[in-house]
């Protein structure tokens, strides 16, 4: 338990702090979850726009330091080159 001031406020801080992290992480799946959705529904402009929302949101979280921006770089490749091998895969089909 910590006993002096400056320690108290350190932990009200890291809670805060652990809040907003785990509110931003949250809405990070909830947009992923969107994505892979439209993407397994095989509707192209739908997970484009479910694209831009993830993109959007991870960079907004990658800025604020709640993850890496390599992870957010990653994620974002992973899940263009997705959208990718959907729009490819629909082109052939037309």
């Amino acid at each position: 338990m910590a006993h002096s001031l400056s320690a108290k406020k350190r932990i009200r801080q890291g809670e805060k702090r652990q809040a907003r992290n785990k509110a931003r992480k949250e809405t990070l799946k909830v947009e992923t979850k969107a994505f892979n959705a439209a993407l397994t529904g095989g509707n192209a402009a739908e997970a484009t726009k479910a694209l831009g929302a993830l993109v959007s949101t991870l960079d907004r979280v990658k800025l604020k330091s709640t993850i890496h921006p390599n992870t957010a770089a990653r994620r974002r490749s992973r899940a263009t080159k997705k959208l990718n091998a959907l729009t490819a895969k629909a082109g052939t089909k037309a």
